[in-house]
């Protein structure tokens, strides 16, 4: 068993409750975002006339009112809506850099502490470290390919709600850590059973991770590296581990705080990385106006999200300014920018067309596609997230930037 982030006695959740106790299973609990918004109904109540109507004195214009039968109805007054106007940005008619190559399909096979063990039927049954964990998943529409006895030797089951962010509880069959540790490369980080299905690791960015340690080498020089919706850490730790100066942003300090623990963890608690807990849109847009820029930026934005003051974050509404601020962020040498996608209505050509009007003029290579996990011994793909990543050419020569 491991011991809690804050040196306490080992916690252990078991299959009866997370206490060990039985308990009675009232369902779900409603969370923070599921608050009912009577906004509506408070401005239709505003907008109602509040005249009496039963009974008493009328007023004397009330009185003299003309029978509403008696009169023609006029045609209602028109309103005029104004349209949304956004900027219009010049590009190059052909967009003749950056280059383009799609679709990419990445493959990330799993590693000593992470493996796609099967999937079928809305779920994945996966390993974690020393755990076997089922979780759902809706793209995984086929069948399972292992024996039943597989599925029922899992550690932990989430259920609940499908959606990736909807609400649920863990049941677990054996005792497990609420806390235990994995590894990747330099990197050593805590996994812990949250309410929304997830660990806190993403294991198919690995893929992305590795990407960005091979544009660090292939710079040969310290790079500036933004990580935006940084969440845990895993893709601050690894480039920091390999010289990078980072800049972390996340709107959860609980996220900031669980980041740092694994830096500590990974004992790289000397390299430079700047922890900021802020909105990522206002933050890139203070730092557009301070005129700062980094070599290397990463963005993993999620569907829909809140900042740390209640700023709202929407994926459709608010990625191409996202990326118009990046765009001003990249210094004269950058050498990456990576943006990865988990809003499944999109398509990695939606991100791939934005990605290139941001950059257009740039030289170097915009790829775009899917992001998938192989499983382990088979021969399957589960689809995860959409990517466009653009990379410098070899001289570097960022003219333009």
């Amino acid at each position: 068993m491991s011991k809690s982030p804050k040196g306490g006695a080992p916690r252990t959740r078991n299959a009866q409750s997370k206490k060990g106790g039985a308990r009675k299973d009232n369902g779900p609990k409603r969370g923070f975002s599921a608050k009912r918004d009577t906004r509506d109904n408070r401005d239709q109540r505003e907008a109602r006339n509040p005249r009496d109507t039963r009974g008493g004195k009328k007023d004397s214009a009330a009185a003299t009112r003309p029978n509403r039968r008696d009169q023609t109805r006029s045609a209602p007054a028109t309103t005029v809506v104004e349209p949304i106007v956004r900027e219009h940005k010049p590009t190059s008619a052909r967009f003749t850099t950056p280059a383009s190559v799609l679709p990419v399909m990445v493959e990330m096979n799993g590693w000593d502490d992470y493996a796609l063990l099967d999937m079928g039927h809305g779920q994945k049954l996966e390993r974690y470290g020393r755990y076997k964990l089922i979780r759902p998943e809706a793209q995984a529409m086929g069948a399972p390919r292992l024996p039943e006895s597989e599925w029922k030797s899992a550690d932990a089951i989430f259920t609940g709600d499908v959606e990736e962010e909807g609400p649920g509880r863990w049941k677990f069959a054996n005792q497990v850590d609420e806390i235990w540790q994995m590894k990747y490369g330099p990197a050593t980080f805590n996994g812990q059973f949250m309410s929304f299905r997830h660990v806190g690791v993403f294991p198919e960015q690995a893929a992305h991770w590795d990407w960005v340690g091979e544009q660090i080498k292939k710079a040969d020089r310290p790079l500036k590296v933004l990580n935006l919706f940084g969440y845990t850490g895993m893709a601050s730790l690894l480039p920091a581990a390999l010289g990078a100066q980072v800049t972390h942003v996340d709107a959860s300090k609980k996220a900031i705080v669980w980041a740092r623990e694994n830096q500590e963890l990974s004992g790289l608690e000397d390299k430079p990385i700047r922890w900021i807990c802020d909105d990522a849109m206002k933050f890139v847009e203070r730092e557009v106006r301070r005129g700062n820029t980094y070599d290397g930026i990463i963005l993993d934005p999620p569907k829909y999200g809140r900042g740390p003051n209640g700023e709202v974050w929407d994926f459709f509404e608010s990625v191409p300014h996202m990326l118009a601020c990046v765009r001003k962020l990249l210094s004269p040498n950058a050498q990456f920018l990576l943006m990865s996608s988990y809003a499944i209505r999109a398509s990695f050509l939606s991100s791939h067309e934005l990605m290139r009007e941001c950059l257009d003029g740039l030289p170097g290579t915009i790829e775009s596609g899917e992001l998938a996990i192989r499983e382990l011994d088979g021969p399957r793909l589960l689809s995860t997230s959409l990517f466009s990543r653009w990379s410098a050419p070899e001289n570097n020569k960022a003219e333009g930037a």
